[in-house]
């Protein structure tokens, strides 16, 4: 039996991720000398314009200014005639005191959020992740690697990338289609960048047992992409939560991350559970495995727990979630403290999604050994 299933990425430039890049920035920067900062920002960008709003306390200061341009420096949004600078785009703020009854449920040890949480780990790429959204983000991050080393000087930093997968019987067959938007300065010939994205990029980031004679590889195939990024289009947070996560082959329990500290659980929730996903497949106990945990604001439990294995599993269910309760914390005030989570660390999850990075603490396999005593 055939499937598709299917990935986007977009790559720094992208209005959207300019307002999640500058949230987490500003998010470490709180926590770098107040790691309890209780941070809760949106931002918004648009045409010559950074708007950032939202709920913070803190014990610590950030020139939330100097922050918003630094991270545009850093995208490449450098020069008047992107049509958006870092040097000279307006910053306004309106930040208010977090609502005392917010932090009186935070205070009492719970949810800092009402939120459905899912973690999501397949035995696909050799990061645990799926294949689409694995590949999507592979292309937009070697397209802008090019762009800021200068081997494709001629581009521009927006962009997004579709790719389209084949499954047969559960397993990835084919890439049918890989469609590229990539902005581009106005004196670059099309054919020229469409050959050296397809060749240079697109045929090199997907495994060759990936490629057939049916892939489809498109580049603009609208045509220029000259104009782009937030003159273009208004950008703000949370608005790319399935690339953030696992393209549409894993569930969304629906809520963003960036901007948001820890004791949100629908961020610090969302990684136990990719964590917990990631150990379950990885030991060998099933080869899919999505984990849903269920918080409500103010209590210190989570309301609901599942772990769904879709046949793929080779130990009882019933057993599995009770060596997986006695490894893993499922309290939000105690999730913060067993991942680590108020070090300045977000800024770097920010793009390119929030998984499948290993050198984030929650795609650390570091409690295998100790669910394998439980469990074989």
């Amino acid at each position: 039996m055939y499937t598709l299933r299917m990935a986007e990425s977009v790559m720094e430039g992208h209005p959207d991720k300019i307002a999640d890049q500058i949230a987490d920035a500003l998010l470490d920067e709180f926590l770098k000398k107040d790691p309890y900062s209780k941070v809760s920002l949106e931002i918004m960008v648009t045409t010559g314009l950074v708007m950032v709003g939202g709920e913070l306390s803190t014990e610590s200061y950030a020139d939330i200014p100097r922050v918003a341009r630094n991270v545009i420096k850093d995208i490449g949004y450098t020069r008047p005639e992107l049509g958006f600078d870092a040097d000279t785009c307006a910053v306004i703020q309106s930040i208010d005191e977090q609502s005392p009854e917010i932090a009186l449920g935070i205070s009492a040890e719970g949810a800092g959020d009402t939120a459905i949480v899912v973690g999501y780990a397949t035995k696909e790429a050799p990061n645990l992740m799926p294949w689409p959204i694995t590949l999507a983000h592979k292309i937009t991050k070697r397209i802008s690697e090019y762009r800021k080393i200068g081997k494709f000087p001629f581009l521009r930093p927006d962009g997004k990338v579709l790719i389209a997968m084949i499954y047969e019987n559960g397993r990835p067959k084919y890439v049918q289609s890989v469609i590229a938007y990539v902005h581009h300065d106005p004196d670059v010939s099309m054919v020229h960048l469409r050959e050296l994205i397809i060749e240079e990029v697109i045929k090199r980031e997907i495994p060759e047992e990936f490629l057939t004679e049916k892939t489809l590889l498109k580049v603009n195939p609208t045509g220029r992409f000259v104009i782009g990024g937030p003159v273009a289009d208004a950008g703000l947070t949370g608005r790319k939560i399935v690339s953030d996560a696992y393209g549409d082959i894993g569930l969304s329990g629906g809520s963003a991350f960036s901007g948001k500290d820890p004791t949100k659980t629908d961020r610090s929730g969302s990684y136990l559970a990719r964590m917990i996903a990631k150990h379950i497949v990885a030991g060998g106990w099933a080869s899919r495995c999505l984990v849903q945990i269920g918080y409500a604001f103010g209590l210190s439990e989570p309301i609901a727990f599942d772990i769904e294995t879709f046949g793929t599993e080779k130990i009882n269910k019933v057993k599995l979630t009770e060596a997986i309760k006695k490894v893993f914390p499922l309290k939000p005030v105690e999730i913060i403290d067993f991942l680590d989570l108020r070090k300045p660390i977000y800024r770097q999850t920010s793009v390119y999604g929030h998984f499948g990075k290993e050198n984030l603490p929650w795609e650390k396999l570091t409690y295998l050994e100790k669910l394998r005593e439980l469990l074989d």
